[in-house]
């Protein structure tokens, strides 16, 4: 079965701008808006700005993380950022290959 797309997230050097060029783009305002992270739902989408990223990332959902960058290390792909709890046991983790940055969430165990 196909890893669907759930997240993307867009470098925002000037979040303020940034947030107005896609608000205005998405005809929607954000539903988390912080000085860390700004975040549009999108049908089952949600767009990601982040002022503190350098390229835009593509994240899915995995049940297993660890499984997941196994998986792309042993097609090529090197870790970029290892799992990371970022919001209450949500682990992201980061994969490139020729400069292509992918993403993985894991949610958080129940």
């Amino acid at each position: 079965m196909p890893n669907p797309i759930k997240v993307l997230v867009y470098p925002a050097k000037d979040l303020d701008e940034t947030k107005k060029y896609f608000s205005t783009f998405l005809g929607t305002e954000p539903y988390v808006d912080g000085a860390w992270y700004v975040g549009y739902k999108v049908g089952d989408l949600e767009i990601g700005l982040d002022p503190n990223s350098e390229t835009a990332i593509a994240y899915t959902d995995v049940d297993d993380i660890e499984a997941s960058l196994e998986t792309m290390k042993s097609a090529g792909a090197k870790v970029v950022q290892e799992p990371k709890d970022v919001a209450n046991g949500l682990l992201v983790a980061k994969v490139e290959q020729d400069g292509n940055v992918l993403g993985f969430r894991q949610q958080p165990k129940k």
